[in-house]
């Protein structure tokens, strides 16, 4: 009969609903929270001309920078590169949760939909979607704005929300592959 499955064919559980709940919601509040307080900051007079706003004084504050690379500043000037690869990781995460069903893990899912996070806020940033120009022309660069160092001889480079949520996701993800269990191998007989 037509309907007959082979008999070594296995069913795969579905993706939870809860799953996809995980995975969109976290993409979606994170977005917005890297949008909104990247639009914030980036609109206020003050920060524009370079002043530094200290929540903590000489410690962490806010201060305004654009970023044409990647992480450290990496690759200045190959923002169409990082862009590429953006794209290509905002297809692959979710068809691999979701198509191949990796997001029966909720910790796995939480970890992408992270990752999701700093995919969409900076290829937005990258796609020039900001409106910021230089010379009349749109300005490719990720919007930075979290300011942190220990003193003024050790200062990290300035980060934004989506970025904090790709250094959590990668996080989630290293923990997850040493601490997952061991898939059961098969025996032979």
């Amino acid at each position: 009969m037509a309907s007959e499955r082979p008999a070594d064919a296995v069913d795969t559980p579905r993706v939870p609903l809860t799953r996809y709940v995980i995975y969109f919601a976290t993409a979606a509040i994170g977005l917005a929270i890297d949008l909104i307080t990247k639009h914030v900051f980036f609109a206020s007079p003050a920060l524009r001309s370079g002043d530094i706003w200290w929540l903590w004084p000489d410690h962490i504050g806010i201060q305004l920078s654009l970023n044409e690379g990647a992480l450290f500043g990496f690759g200045q000037g190959k923002v169409w590169i990082f862009a590429t690869l953006s794209i290509l990781a905002a297809i692959a995460i979710p068809v691999w949760l979701f198509v191949y069903r990796a997001a029966r893990d909720a910790w796995l899912t939480f970890a992408l939909g992270c990752i999701t996070v700093g995919v969409f806020g900076n290829l937005y940033d990258r796609l020039a979607l900001h409106g910021i120009t230089r010379s009349g022309e749109p300005l490719h660069a990720v919007r930075d704005w979290i300011l942190w160092q220990a003193n003024d001889n050790w200062r990290w480079p300035n980060f934004n929300v989506a970025d904090s949520f790709l250094v959590v996701g990668a996080c989630l993800l290293f923990f997850h592959a040493c601490w997952q269990p061991a898939a059961a191998s098969p025996q032979s007989n």
